[in-house]
């Protein structure tokens, strides 16, 4: 199995650097350049690792890294800062950070924190995702974003499908909007926050043709996808 590593890193000169380097020694690299983006990706794919600078764009590498620890709290985070000051390093550790590498810093050196942090990740016990899921009636085809009932075929816009990929892996628990809004939008506003319950309510509509799967709405706190085990 190749280790991902997702890498947020604005500058984009940086950001190649430390990609290439760890391309070059084995690893599958995801690059995002604002906090944001890269709390979108981490909540579309499965990373071994995480690389976060600490003044990003939208949303600081501290930020990113509480949100990340709101729904994992194994993966490895490695911030990158060009700030050396304690109170720093503890609002990193305090973040869920795990490591901490000051600006500037060789490759050789990044390249052993990395490998350090990695000892810590049990890569057999990642499983990969399935790519088809049943979910009541419906097959939820993960990899087209699409659900399948008899011989009705429903294709999913990417929003929907990373709002239902949420739904499914809390399953028949309650999902924060917060979370939902974070890991879809990378933001939690009032304007997403609509968006987000215009998509729940086509949600809704999806599956209405099975009365066993609800996506219930806890005012003020999130959803509740229930469907039958």
């Amino acid at each position: 199995m190749k280790i991902k590593v997702l890498l947020v890193e604005d500058d984009i000169n940086l950001g190649m650097v430390i990609s290439d380097h760890l391309q070059t020694n084995g690893y599958d690299v995801t690059i995002a350049d604002d906090g944001a983006e890269g709390l979108v990706k981490f909540n579309s794919s499965v990373f071994h690792l995480c690389i976060l600078d600490v003044m990003l764009p939208k949303l600081d590498g501290f930020s990113v890294a509480k949100d990340i620890r709101k729904t994992n709290t194994e993966v490895p985070i490695l911030f990158l800062t060009a700030k050396s000051m304690t109170e720093d390093k503890i609002m990193g550790f305090e973040s869920g950070g795990d490591d901490y590498l000051t600006k500037p810093f060789s490759v050789e050196e990044l390249q052993l924190r990395v490998k350090s942090l990695l000892k810590r990740v049990k890569l057999d016990t990642y499983e990969a995702p399935p790519k088809r899921v049943m979910i009541g009636n419906f097959e939820y085809d993960l990899e087209n974003q699409s659900l399948t009932r008899n011989d009705s075929k429903k294709v999913l816009t990417k929003k929907e499908a990373q709002i239902l990929n949420l739904l499914y892996k809390y399953k028949n628990q309650v999902i924060t909007r917060e979370i939902i809004l974070k890991a879809v939008w990378g933001q939690d506003d009032y304007f997403v926050g609509r968006s987000l319950d215009v998509f729940i309510t086509k949600l809704r509509k999806y599956f209405k043709d099975d009365s066993r799967i609800i996506i219930s709405n806890l005012h003020g706190v999130g959803f509740k996808f229930e469907i039958p085990e």
